[in-house]
């Protein structure tokens, strides 16, 4: 099969890693994956095996997503959204896969549906449309009013096959974040979660005992590491790493190095090997992202979660609650965030019993790639 992806990341980097997974599954499994990113650059991230497409990068505004600039800080006008498209819709064109795959959209990023709509119309056009699939994660943003759940139906009916939900139904439904219409349930199906196999202890020991602080890949997070900073100097008989993401990571590591003084703390950029840090760190602070929560069911490391809650935000916060009945887990509210529950939420953590690491419910990529597989056969 010949496998398009198409996601735009607009503050961290999660949904890209998410859809990463999802391309490196495809290929292992034999076929060609075209992976187009419409967020900024994240070298940092896996993608062997796939041919890459950028279009002229976003980000959002903050927590604002329908504030869009460029890579350069400025507003992106309408000539740059054009340009978009018009590569969007050429690599559709060009490439003519036998499946594509939408990432969010169009539950999210509705500040580009010009594009989306495009890609769609160049897509039913090909000779051989594609079998068109939606890739959500388990918790959406819910809609604010009903007419956007009501238009996402109606997009939904009108160009996808089906819609990929990277949950277990069991766990965390649809419906906990979306309303899910009789007409939207028939298109459902449910992988799994996506995860990349779980990490072994890093072959350098990197990490081995530390405090991990992390804020995912984009330029937010800045409280907790603070915060953190803080904290270390209440628990000085710990080793504390905190790893800053984002474009700007230099220049944020260089106003927190002040801060750090005689604290046990090492300050770096996110790196790579992360996830092979975390079996054999002695606890992991950080938000509550779908990327990160997985990481730690899998590694079983204890950990603290501060969830992402800036604006309207609500799914980081629905994913810790569900999450805090587990063992060797503690969420702090942002607003209530301090040096002094930081520690005692660490301690905590890391002084209860331990959690079971689940051996199965990660492999949603390669569910995913049986579910696109079987749906194509459908239609030959």
């Amino acid at each position: 099969m010949k496998v398009m992806i198409v996601v735009t990341h607009l503050l961290g980097t999660g949904h890209l890693s998410r859809a990463l997974t999802l391309g490196r599954a495809f290929v292992q499994a034999g076929h060609e994956v075209l992976k187009v990113s419409g967020g900024m650059p994240a070298p940092q991230l896996d993608s062997s095996g796939m041919s890459l497409l950028g279009l002229p990068p976003l980000r959002s505004d903050g927590t604002n997503f329908t504030r869009l600039l460029t890579q350069s800080g400025e507003v992106a006008d309408a000539d740059y959204m054009s340009a978009r498209s018009v590569a969007l819709t050429e690599a559709v064109r060009s490439f003519s896969p036998d499946v594509l795959i939408t990432e969010l959209y169009p539950f999210g990023r509705r500040s580009l549906s010009a594009e989306f709509t495009a890609a769609l119309d160049a897509a039913r056009a090909l000779p051989r449309p594609p079998v068109i699939l939606g890739s959500v994660r388990d918790i959406l943003a819910p809609p604010s009013k009903p007419s956007k759940a009501e238009r996402t139906d109606q997009i939904i009916s009108e160009h996808y096959d089906g819609v990929l939900v990277h949950s277990d139904q069991t766990v965390i439904p649809l419906e906990v974040s979306w309303p899910v219409s009789e007409q939207l349930q028939k298109r459902l199906h449910y992988t799994g979660f996506v995860a990349p196999d779980a990490p072994t202890a890093h072959p350098q020991r990197t990490g081995e005992g530390e405090i991990l602080v992390s804020a995912g890949g984009g330029s937010v997070g800045q409280p907790i590491f603070q915060t953190a900073i803080e904290a270390a100097r209440k628990m000085p008989n710990r080793r504390w790493r905190l790893l800053v993401g984002g474009q700007d990571a230099q220049a944020r590591i260089k106003q927190l190095t002040p801060l750090v003084k005689d604290a046990s703390v090492a300050l770096e950029p996110v790196r790579p090997d992360f996830r092979q840090m975390l079996p054999i760190a002695a606890a992991s602070v950080s938000m509550c992202g779908y990327n990160t929560a997985l990481d730690i069911l899998q590694t079983g490391a204890p950990s603290v979660f501060v969830p992402f809650d800036d604006g309207s935000e609500v799914e980081q916060t629905l994913r810790a609650r569900t999450l805090a009945a587990l063992p060797a887990i503690e969420v702090i509210p942002s607003q209530m965030l301090d040096a002094e529950l930081l520690a005692r939420a660490i301690e905590s953590a890391t002084s209860g019993p331990e959690r079971t690491v689940p051996d199965r419910g990660f492999d949603g990529a390669a569910k995913t790639v049986e579910i696109a597989k079987t749906l194509l056969e459908g239609r030959i």
